[in-house]
Formats: structure tokens, C-alpha cells, sequence
């Protein structure tokens, strides 16, 4: 731990927003499995619903800097794919 007054609160908020961040990537994870086990049940209803979930938490994660845009981009391609493949 550091001695200088300004590094101990430097070091509290980046606990804080190392947890907040690990959260937000927690929260994305689960959005995008819950797209691939709507699909996988052909519910085509609930993945369209838990897709666009997904996508807005993707947006969101590349705005503040959690995951790299081409990140979010590449894995909603994938489950706006795996959403279509549903309704053919």
C-alpha cells in the first residue's frame, strides 16, 4: 500500500472501478449466452428480445472503453446470424 496520501485514494477508486468493470463484463457474458440459449431452444421470439439486450450492452461496453469496437462488432454479427438462422 502506498504511503502518500493522494495514491491511497488513487488506489481505493481503481478497486472501485476495476469491480465496476469486471460487473459490466460479468453482465455482458450473460447477455450474449442468453442470446445463444434462446437460440439453441428456437424461441425466436425471446432470442430476438435477449439480442437486442445484447447488442445495447455491447454499445455500451464499447463506449466506455471495456471491450474493443471491433469486439462488439464481430460478436453481434455472430448473434444477429445465429438470430436469423431461426427465422429461415
Amino acid at each position: 500500500m502506498a504511503n502518500i496520501k493522494s495514491q491511497k485514494k488513487r488506489a481505493l477508486t481503481n478497486e472501485k472501478k476495476r469491480l465496476a468493470a469486471q460487473s459490466s463484463k460479468s453482465e455482458l457474458k450473460t447477455a450474449i449466452k442468453n442470446v445463444l440459449v434462446a437460440v439453441e431452444n428456437k424461441d425466436a421470439a425471446k432470442a430476438q428480445e435477449a439480442f437486442n439486450i445484447a447488442s445495447k450492452k455491447l454499445d455500451k461496453a464499447v463506449v466506455a472503453h471495456t471491450k474493443h469496437a471491433n469486439y462488439a462488432a464481430r460478436q453481434k454479427s455472430r448473434l444477429a446470424k445465429a438470430v436469423n438462422s431461426i427465422n429461415a
